[in-house]
């Protein structure tokens, strides 16, 4: 037993512990850190996984937000002198890429969030077409072949559902997702 425990080792500074639920019972909590081993891991409001922030999302948003606009600001001066083709693929490369990162982690967040996710679509669309941002936005998404941002998270969580249930994925999803497919039968 005393040569498990030394084997295992935690690095304190990377390890984090975040309580996750309604903001109510969270406030409820007085736990500022957590004995686990010989370390004391303490406990954060927010912490960075794969380049996402995980926490109540707002933070996630407002990063995508932030990168988003800043690489709208730097297509812009040379916007002119691209082909719209290139134009549509720095875009994809540097705007839509990052709308779609991860982006099932943003099911059923909030509507006012994903306004401000779609504001960033709207302007990358305004952007390719030269529509004015004071046009509906609608037929400018559907001639560009764009879903809105939160039919994007819808439709990526359905095909990754359909894909656990169906086809190729990794064992993890497919049973749980059968498990839940399950549970709905009964």
């Amino acid at each position: 037993m005393d040569e498990l425990k030394l084997a295992i080792r935690l690095n304190s500074s990377k390890t984090h512990v975040m309580w996750l639920g309604h903001k109510n019972q969270i406030d409820k909590i007085n736990i500022r850190s957590v004995p686990v081993l010989s370390s004391t891991i303490s406990i954060v409001h927010s912490s960075r996984d794969l380049g996402v922030v995980i926490d109540r999302m707002s933070n996630q948003v407002t990063a995508l937000c932030r990168a988003g606009y800043y690489q709208l600001r730097q297509l812009c001066p040379m916007a002119r002198s691209l082909p719209e083709e290139c134009a549509k693929t720095l875009v994809q490369a540097f705007i839509s890429s990052h709308l779609d990162y991860c982006n099932t982690l943003l099911y059923g967040i909030i509507n006012s969030l994903f306004r401000h996710l779609q504001s960033i679509q709207n302007a990358a669309s305004c952007f390719l077409t030269g529509a004015s941002r004071r046009n509906h936005i609608s037929p400018v998404l559907h001639s560009l072949h764009w879903l809105p941002v939160k039919q994007r998270v819808d439709y990526k969580l359905a095909t990754l559902i359909y894909k656990s249930l169906r086809g190729p994925a990794s064992s993890y999803l497919v049973d749980d997702c059968q498990m839940i497919a399950d549970s709905g039968r009964s």
